[in-house]
């Protein structure tokens, strides 16, 4: 979700001892406008205060050994900035889900993509987001707006994500265990070979 909010946890190598990975865990929601409301009203009331709107566009590549619904790699460009991102998702049947990820701040996204583009790499889909985040304990909410539906993510511990949903009154929420992705390639419409996903 945003730089630096991953878990690190420590895989055993035989050679080098534990190696620290950078783990997101996070728990998705599809919300009404109704729920939407009432999630925000909670926060007001907590006291808590959202960071700005953030507009997002972000671009998904295929290539290499990237796999659809498993491995990522994304590029996303917000308020003139850019980020780099590669994830690889867990198996689970839980609503929680693992991922690995790495993610790096560039100062380029168009540089980004013609150095992408020129090891092999190619678009495979494009889906813009409005996103408004707020920091609740030790977990980070978000609720973004795409051009399907809305949706709210809390990231963090497991333990600290089962707590802000009791605390937010979204414990009886519907989870989604789609990603935005696979949502986008369900969803969005096709153009020249690339499924967008635009408002």
């Amino acid at each position: 979700m945003a730089l630096g909010k991953t878990s690190l946890v420590a895989k055993p190598d035989r050679q080098r001892g534990p190696v620290y990975m950078p783990i997101e865990i996070e728990k998705k929601y599809r919300l009404t406008n109704e729920q939407r409301r009432a999630v925000e009203k909670v926060l007001r009331a907590l006291g808590i205060k959202p960071r700005p709107i953030e507009f997002e566009e972000n671009t998904l590549y295929r290539g290499g050994n990237l796999k659809p619904g498993n491995r990522a790699l994304r590029l996303r460009r917000v308020k003139g900035r850019a980020i780099l991102t590669f994830k690889e998702r867990y198996p689970t049947k839980s609503s929680v889900k693992h991922q690995q990820e790495y993610e790096t701040g560039l100062g380029d996204a168009d540089t980004t993509h013609a150095i992408l583009n020129a090891l092999g790499f190619e678009v495979a889909l494009i889906y813009e987001k409005r996103r408004r985040a707020w920091s609740v304990g030790k977990a980070e909410l978000v609720i973004d707006e795409l051009p399907y539906g809305l949706f709210m993510e809390i990231e963090g511990p497991e333990k600290e994500i089962l707590r802000v949903e009791k605390r937010i009154g979204a414990a009886d929420f519907e989870a989604v265990n789609e990603t935005y992705p696979s949502l986008t390639a369900k969803f969005g419409k096709k153009r020249k070979g690339i499924v967008e996903a635009r408002f």
